[in-house]
């Protein structure tokens, strides 16, 4: 199996592939494509379910703004499968370089085990994904580092790569530890780039309402308290504490990412609580 082939496997086994269960959904809002209305009700089902995912954001709005929403589906799994975003990355990193990731950052993990010569300091993000092991498997050095040790695995790395799950004008959602070895990591001198994987920059809009709002409250039918942090299981990294944003150009300002953002769809914000929030009810 071919090493990145080896990482997709993977991360369907643990439920984390983004780039299946997007396409997937794609073609599961197409087969509303005579009924828009019912497109948008689904399309807002299913944020409700993944609030902090970019990728579906982006693809929900491509699919409700569409004439086609059946070609809109299949251009969306094309651009999640062929993203060019790992190879973009893994040209741009220096040679050997000492490289933390937090968690299960697909697009930079691919792009490692394009480089092979990148030491891996791999910080555990408590998602039960033994990257490390993984890594070890397709011949790339590579050392596990509790979640304790984020702070010091950032402060001795060259690189600190983090993956944007959704990615808005001032800061990024990213695998909870990401803030941290960040924050650490431009403390010490050392370098932050953070890769935008195929959907994930969004409109400001639309980053406010879901992602954003979802770390701080409890979406419309879920479970946790109103202002619980960390409820989803991610970190907001601001923007400032980032150096690079990889896309599919290449590294770009922070500032430039927002070119990458996909279409606006108001009717998805529109009526009620949007997916990313919750009201709490009259009592």
């Amino acid at each position: 199996m071919h090493p990145i082939e080896r990482l997709r496997y993977v991360a369907r086994s643990g439920g984390g592939d983004d780039v299946e269960l997007v396409a997937e959904s794609a073609r599961a809002l197409a087969s509303f494509a005579d009924d828009p209305a019912g497109l948008v009700a689904a399309a807002r089902r299913l944020l409700v379910r993944h609030p902090t995912s970019g990728p579906m954001w982006s693809m929900a709005a491509r699919l409700v703004t569409a004439a086609d929403p059946w070609a809109e589906a299949a251009a969306v799994a094309s651009a999640a499968e062929d993203d060019p975003v790992p190879a973009a990355l893994a040209a741009a990193l220096p040679d050997e370089a000492t490289v933390v990731v937090v968690g299960w950052p697909v697009s930079v993990l691919a792009a490692l085990v394009r480089r092979g010569d990148a030491t891996v300091l791999a910080v555990d993000d408590g998602s039960g994904v033994d990257v490390g092991r993984v890594l070890a498997r397709v011949d790339v050095e590579v050392v596990d580092v509790p979640a304790e040790g984020v702070g010091a695995a950032a402060a001795h790395a060259d690189v600190v790569a983090l993956e944007a799950v959704a990615l808005g004008p001032d800061a990024a959602i990213a695998s909870p530890g990401s803030r941290a070895a960040a924050a650490v990591a431009r403390h010490a001198g050392g370098t932050v780039w953070l890769t935008a994987p195929a959907g994930s920059v969004v409109p400001a809009a639309v980053y406010a309402a879901g992602p954003a709002a979802a770390l701080t409250s409890r979406p419309v039918g879920g479970g946790g308290a109103v202002g619980s942090f960390g409820s989803f299981g991610h970190d907001e990294v601001p923007l400032d504490l980032v150096d690079r944003v990889v896309g599919p150009d290449g590294p770009v300002e922070p500032a430039e990412a927002a070119r990458w953002a996909g279409p606006l769809a108001p009717e998805l914000l529109r009526g009620g609580s949007t997916p990313g929030t919750h009201r709490p009810g009259r009592g």
